[in-house]
């Protein structure tokens, strides 16, 4: 038996040696594209494997495209999308429920399968495909328009897409760590980092030149936090961050963050979400540094 066709040891961080299985199939560390909108669960699938790209194919050399006016560009963009639709017509005659490729899969691809109800995976290892195509039976196509009925694979039982959360788990233990080391709190939910950005900005206000590029640098950078906040409880960012730098901007509010449960805007302290400060306080540490070799070199 050749063992490195048939056998394959996936490693997944953490766990115990009593966690580790043996099964009869194949094991990817891949999730489908869009998580959301892509089914994780499918029981006697359809299966395309591919060794082409589902994208708009760029050129091997330097390729220049002369436009002269303004309809140009989207005849362009237009001449993108129809290559790719026709890509995806070609595979979805044939009615797949799932479709992997090793190369790349784009945003307008992945929007046609998943309106098909088709799960796509993307940038496969070549081994691993191999490993799937004998598993399900399926023949790896290098081009979508040489797609055979005898080609799609149907052995395959069950397509299942397991997510195995250990990071969370390894940031909560970190987090109890350094408390233990530093014990300093601070307010959470994006409340410190306005704070520290809209104090950046006051001062970039009173310093001319261009030494005041460092200040309003490093204050763009700690806004990037709160946005990712808000995104991921599903709130509206833009209103969201309208209503917190408001708050922030006369530097009175510096308890007023975001909810991480709810979106909301609140009084951190209040509701008692505190995040740790020691990376925070590194950072501004690292930051004053810099400033201070801006101006020397200045």
């Amino acid at each position: 038996m050749d063992i490195q066709k048939y056998i394959k040891v996936e490693k997944v961080p953490g766990g115990q040696l009593e966690d580790s299985v043996v099964r009869k199939g194949v094991t990817i560390n891949k999730d489908v594209i869009a998580p959301g909108k892509m089914r994780r669960k499918i029981f006697n699938q359809r299966i395309i494997l591919l060794d082409w790209p589902l994208e708009f194919k760029k050129g091997e050399n330097q390729t220049n495209a002369e436009l002269l006016k303004e309809e140009d560009w989207g005849v362009l963009l237009q001449l993108e999308e129809e290559y790719i639709e026709r890509l995806c017509v070609q595979i979805l005659k044939f009615k797949p429920d799932v479709v992997i490729t090793e190369k790349g899969l784009s945003d307008l691809a992945c929007h046609y399968f998943s309106k098909a109800g088709v799960s796509g995976m993307r940038r496969l290892r070549k081994t691993d495909n191999n490993r799937i195509a004998k598993a399900c039976g399926a023949v790896i196509v290098n081009r979508p328009d040489e797609l055979q009925q005898s080609d799609v694979g149907t052995g395959a039982g069950i397509f299942e897409v397991k997510k195995i959360v250990e990071r969370n788990l390894q940031d909560a233990m970190s987090v109890a760590r350094n408390i233990l080391k530093n014990p300093k709190l601070g307010p959470a939910g994006g409340a410190t980092q306005l704070t520290v950005s809209a104090t950046l900005k006051q001062k970039s206000s009173s310093v001319e030149g261009i030494q005041k590029w460092p200040y309003e640098a490093a204050a763009i950078a700690f806004e990037a936090i709160p946005p990712t906040l808000a995104q991921n409880c599903g709130v509206n960012v833009i209103r969201t961050m309208t209503a917190l730098q408001g708050k922030h901007a006369n530097g009175e509010k510096s308890w007023i963050g975001i909810d991480g449960n709810t979106g909301v805007i609140t009084d951190v302290k209040e509701k008692k979400i505190g995040g740790y400060l020691f990376g925070l306080l590194l950072l501004l540490s690292f930051i004053s540094f810099a400033i201070s070799i801006f101006k020397f070199v200045g």
